[in-house]
């Protein structure tokens, strides 16, 4: 099978570079960062490298947007942050910690360093400690390497003797051991006949800690919890982005969470110093009673000649991450001329069982539809669907000519990750009495709903572009013209496409390749949302319609992603601009704006101060409630002149009545 497991964000060769020298990074008292900064800084000890500019790491999203210093430096610190923590919620529990969260925003801490804002005293340190500390802290610049590295070049022809690395490294200061100098030593990049290269190796270190931050801002990005619970909604990007692949799980730091941070997790940030009980400058409350069955008030009514109307169709599916974040299919759609549109989206029902409804056709979905104008940075949204029957969710109007982008959404209020323990793997895979493998019944039918999904246009076949989604969120690879005719000439095919036997061929090869290991398997069946069960738990497959009266519209999947930064202005937009508005009282600059419809309540806060504001928020007086955190405390931080998505709230039983009950307040 075309499908080669993603080993990280880094080709092979940069990756095996970086973990031989961030091999290094694992021990605070033993690091060549220590040494290059410690020689750069002087015999004397370790300064702080005051005039030193930050390199301006970017995630390629960013280029089209304008961000100031500021906010360009707190995304490299979170971005950074996030990669050893979960969330910059949780806090720096040890020295060990402290020492790879710098390392990872490209600083080269020494034991001096480290016991500078590590002292006997210190508990812990959260994130505001740890932007506090980069400020002071800056990355060391390939200059300051190059100016180190030739106050021990005694020849000046820009090689340094292994024999004198080895006597500076292992016998001064932040010691080495033998074996972690080998390491630098054996790079065949910069070293020759006993010799260190140095302007080689700076430009690797420069090259490779740019790669990694840049890599970790691309990464954050994409992490939803970082907007839902971080610093405001500072989401760069646009529809136009490549198609990403399945999220990997990253490695943790073992760390003890005593009983005080799990009671405090998602309440904001706590104090590293000791402080008294937490005090609320203002409180602002809403309360909306929403009757039974009000789902049903803002009714989808079909234009009456719909039946006359062209219309274009495709599927597409909600995928769960494994960091929480929902991504999905994403798409152009072109109109030839103006036109009275009709505009639908509703869950994929995939039951194999007549009468038994998928377990996902309760999740809620929408649309959210922007023009492309020729010369403007920013898309501009169009519309979004308000209107609901049933599983089904629509808008209707009239559009103009031109080409769109049209990005599904869902809270994420009944999409999460599921808890259910499974007390028996199924079973893929048997052999028959000859001893021939063969794919279970059940294997089979989870593999006929995955062909269903990736089937976009719905033909029952497999396009090379329908294949490549398939692809790219299983492995994070495509399948190339050459490797797709080897496919052709080996599968059941028809008109150039993959049929459904075909695919369960191509199944059963990798499964035959493996000598009936499951192990690749599973990982294909996880990334498509099943559990070991399979039961399709943490994906929700939907389908999309449009008519339109006066042309035949088209529609094209063309990235899957999340929906970014259009996709998060477009909320904010459209809830402060239907939505009702207070302001904390004697706080005019922060605003609480919430969107109310029949069926969904959506809060945003707006932060027009100079300061950042943390907003506490208390929904433990809602009944029959359900939110997109999954917490009815928390706690959120809205940066500077910036608004943020606060919380989505549904009914958990929309035959009942629903009361939304939310006090917000201003953490002083």
């Amino acid at each position: 099978m075309f499908k080669y497991i993603a080993l990280g964000f880094f080709p092979f060769d940069l990756r095996r570079k970086m973990e031989i020298i961030f091999r290094l990074l694992k021990n605070p008292t033993m690091t060549i960062f220590a040494f290059f900064y410690r020689m750069a800084s002087g015999p004397g000890g370790h300064a702080p490298l005051s005039n030193q500019k930050s390199i301006p790491w970017e995630c390629p999203r960013t280029k089209k947007l304008q961000v100031t210093e500021e906010e360009l430096f707190y995304m490299n610190c979170r971005a950074a942050y996030l990669t050893v923590f979960k969330s910059s919620l949780e806090n720096i529990m040890s020295r060990d910690q402290l020492c790879i969260a710098l390392q990872k925003a490209g600083r080269n801490p020494s034991q001096k360093t480290i016991d500078k804002y590590w002292t006997p005293q210190t508990a812990k340190l959260n994130f505001d400690d740890f932007c506090a500390i980069l400020k002071k802290e800056k990355p060391t610049s390939k200059s300051e390497l190059l100016k180190a590295f030739k106050k021990i070049d005694v020849n000046n022809d820009g090689y340094i003797l292994h024999t004198d690395l080895y006597k500076i490294l292992t016998k001064r200061g932040d010691k080495m051991t033998p074996e972690e100098l080998s390491a630098i030593l054996n790079l065949a990049d910069v070293n020759v006949d006993g010799k260190l290269d140095y302007n080689k190796f700076c430009k690797l270190y420069v090259t490779t800690n740019e790669q990694c931050l840049k890599t970790a801002l691309e990464k954050l990005e994409i992490d939803s919890k970082m907007r839902l619970q971080q610093l405001g909604s500072h989401l760069e990007g646009s529809p136009e982005s490549a198609i990403s692949p399945i999220a990997k799980p990253s490695l943790r730091i073992p760390r003890n969470i005593d009983q005080e941070t799990m009671l405090n997790r998602g309440d904001g940030r706590n104090s590293s110093l000791p402080l008294p009980a937490r005090k609320y400058k203002t409180s602002v409350s809403f309360n909306i009673s929403m009757g039974a069955n009000s789902c049903r008030n803002s009714k989808l009514l079909e234009p009456n000649s719909l039946k006359e109307w062209q219309c274009a169709q495709s599927k597409g599916c909600f995928f769960l991450e494994e960091n929480g974040e929902i991504i999905s299919h994403q798409y152009k759609v072109h109109l030839s001329q103006r036109s009275s549109v009709y505009l639908t989206i509703r869950p994929l029902n995939l039951s194999q069982e007549e009468g038994l409804p998928s377990p996902w056709l309760s999740v809620d979905t929408a649309l959210y539809l922007f023009k492309e104008n020729e010369g403007q940075a920013n898309l501009q949204l169009m519309c979004f669907t308000e209107l609901r029957n049933r599983e089904m969710y629509g808008w209707s109007g009239e559009l103009g000519s031109g080409l769109y982008y049209l990005i599904p959404f869902t809270t994420g209020c009944w999409l999460k990750k599921e808890k259910k323990h499974i007390a028996e793997e199924a079973m893929l895979v048997c052999r028959s009495e000859k001893g021939e493998l063969f794919l279970t019944k059940k294997f089979r039918s989870a593999l006929s709903d995955i062909f269903d999904i990736i089937d976009l246009d719905g033909n029952d076949l497999l396009s090379l572009d329908e294949y490549n989604f398939f692809e790219l969120r299983t492995s994070g690879e495509k399948c190339d013209e050459d490797a797709w005719t080897i496919c052709k000439e080996n599968f059941d095919t028809k008109k150039n496409e993959l049929t459904r036997q075909g695919f369960m061929d191509l199944n059963l090869m990798e499964a035959s390749d493996r000598e009936g290991d499951p192990s690749d398997l599973w990982v294909t069946l996880h990334s498509m949302g099943f559990n070991k069960a399979l039961e399709m738990v943490e994906a929700c497959p939907f389908i999309i319609d449009i008519h339109a009266e006066k042309c035949r519209p088209r529609i094209k999947a063309v990235h899957m992603g999340s929906g970014t930064n259009h996709f998060e202005k477009a909320i904010c937009k459209s809830v402060i601009s239907k939505g009702d508005v207070k302001t904390m009282d004697s706080h005019e600059n922060i605003f609480l704006h919430t969107y109310k419809s029949d069926f969904r309540i959506t809060t945003v806060l707006e932060n027009k101060s100079e300061k950042k504001a943390i907003i506490h928020v208390n929904n433990e007086l809602s009944k029959n409630c359900l939110n997109n955190r999954g917490l009815n405390i928390f706690a959120v931080e809205v940066a500077p002149k910036t608004t943020m998505v606060c919380q989505h709230v549904v009914p958990m039983n929309e035959r009942q009545e629903w009361v939304y009950n939310c006090v917000y307040s201003l953490v002083s």
